[in-house]
């Protein structure tokens, strides 16, 4: 399964299940918190080890996982 894929079918999952009333917005900070948190916030470490300038962090995968959880998220409205 594409790595873009696994966000926002796991954020309209959680939110179906945990708030039905509620499921598109919930979906949709779930599917843009967590790739956010999971790529970007939890990889600031590697910028004190890095030996150059420049660090990628997140990627085409987790913009991938965003902009789905926004469309999966509207459909679920």
């Amino acid at each position: 399964m594409h790595t873009g894929v696994v966000s926002p079918t796991i954020a309209a999952g959680l939110a179906l299940l945990l708030a039905p009333d509620t499921a598109a917005p919930v979906a949709f900070v779930i599917g843009v918190i967590g790739p956010l948190i999971g790529a970007d916030l939890m990889h600031l470490k590697d910028i004190e080890n890095s030996e150059i300038a420049v660090v990628g962090i997140g990627g085409a995968g987790t913009f991938d996982g965003i902009i789905l959880s926004g469309i999966v998220a509207a459909y679920l409205a």
